[in-house]
C-alpha cells in the first residue's frame, strides 16, 4: 500500500533533502525511521521536489510503500516519536498506488521571508535579514512581470545540470509586508534550480533602488543568468504548500 505524508522541518542543520553519503540529509532521516519501523527493510521515499541546504519546508510531501496495516493517526505519532526534533510528520493518508510525490504536482508554493526589523539572533537561520530600507511597492511591480509562461533561464543557477527547456508558468506572486518582515510568496506549476531564491534576489535589488521594477521584462527576455541579481540566501526560503492534480 501507498502511503502520503506532508511533513515539516527546519533545513539548518541538513544538508538538504536529497540523500547523500556521509551528510546529514532530510531523506536519510526518514528512510533510516522506516528501516527501523521495518525491522531492517529498506523503504524508498520519494518527496515532491528536493531542497538545497538550509532551505525549511512547511508542506513537503512524500509518499512511500509499505506492507505495515497501521492506521494514519499511529503512522504519525510513531514517525514523530522516532524522527529526529527537526522533522515532523504533520498529517498522512493511504494512496493509490498511482498516486506520485512529484509526477503528479499541479503547482508548488515558495515563501521568501525577509527580515526587516532589528537583526535578531535568534532569527538569523529562518530569514535573510537587510537593514536598509526596501520599496515595497517598487517589488511589487516588478514581481508581476514574472506572470505567466517564460523562458526562466535567467533565474536558474548556473551551475544546474536540467537537460530541455527552462520555461515556467508563474501563476501568482505576492510581496506582502507582515510586521518586520517581509513575504515573497511565488506560485507555479514548476521551479528551476535555484529560482526562487534568483527571483528574491532580484527584487531585493529593485527594493533596494538597484534596478528599476520594469527591467525584469528585460531580465526575463536576456534568457541569461548574468543578467538577473543575486542568489538570496537559502535561510530565508520555504516550500510552503504542493498541490496536486487530483
Amino acid at each position: 500500500m501507498r502511503w502520503k505524508a506532508k511533513i515539516r522541518y527546519d533545513g539548518t542543520q541538513f544538508s538538504g533533502y536529497q540523500i547523500q553519503p556521509n551528510t546529514r540529509t532530510i531523506q536519510g532521516e526518514l528512510e533510516a525511521v522506516l528501516s527501523k519501523m521495518h525491522k531492517g527493510r529498506s523503504i524508498r521515499v520519494t518527496a515532491s521536489g528536493r531542497t538545497d541546504q538550509g532551505v525549511h519546508a512547511i508542506g513537503q510531501v512524500i509518499h512511500f510503500d509499505t506492507d505495515l496495516n497501521i492506521p494514519a493517526p499511529n503512522w504519525v505519532k510513531a514517525l514523530n516519536t522516532m524522527l529526529p526534533d527537526d522533522i515532523e510528520v504533520a498529517d498522512m493518508m493511504q494512496v493509490s498506488e498511482s498516486f506520485h510525490a512529484r509526477f503528479d504536482v499541479a503547482e508548488k508554493e515558495y515563501h521568501y521571508v525577509i527580515g526587516t526589523g532589528e537583526y535578531n539572533l535568534f532569527q538569523r537561520h529562518y530569514r535573510h535579514f537587510i537593514e536598509d530600507r526596501l520599496d515595497v511597492k517598487a517589488m511589487q511591480t516588478a514581481s508581476q512581470f514574472l506572470l505567466g509562461t517564460h523562458d526562466f533561464s535567467s533565474f536558474c543557477a548556473a551551475n544546474h545540470t536540467l537537460k530541455g527547456d527552462k520555461v515556467r508558468t508563474i501563476t501568482a506572486v505576492k510581496v506582502e509586508p507582515q510586521a518586520d518582515q517581509l513575504i515573497i510568496a511565488v506560485r507555479g506549476t514548476g521551479f528551476l534550480y535555484n529560482m526562487v531564491r534568483i527571483i528574491a534576489g532580484t527584487l531585493i535589488e529593485v527594493g533596494l533602488g538597484q534596478r528599476e521594477p520594469e527591467q525584469l521584462q528585460k531580465i526575463i527576455a536576456a534568457e541569461n543568468r548574468s543578467a538577473a541579481g543575486k542568489t538570496a540566501p537559502a535561510q530565508g526560503l520555504y516550500l510552503w504548500a504542493v498541490k496536486y492534480k487530483n
